[in-house]
């Protein structure tokens, strides 16, 4: 997985990353944005357009948020994954 979605995102889906993405591989679920692990090309470019630093490079990923390396696998695996963003 090349980029990651992290706890700042919780609630603020800014979405400036996804205007950005050129291979719309950014989702939006109930209370955040994930990043499709299978879908994303690691070009970068939603990283620095992240108002509030939610995402990382996975090997970039702070300690304390290791956890969403694997919600952000899991969550395209679940019975209900997260849909394309509206705006």
């Amino acid at each position: 997985m090349p980029y990651v979605i992290t706890e700042a995102c919780i609630n603020t889906k800014d979405k400036a990353c996804v205007d950005v993405c050129p291979v719309d591989c950014i989702y939006e679920g109930e209370n955040q944005l994930f990043i499709h692990p299978d879908e994303c090309i690691d070009c970068g470019a939603c990283e620095p357009e992240c108002p509030v630093t939610a995402i990382f490079p996975e090997e970039d990923v702070p300690q304390q948020l290791k956890q969403y390396v694997q919600l952000n696998r899991d969550v395209f695996k679940s019975d209900s994954p997260p849909g394309r963003p509206t705006r």
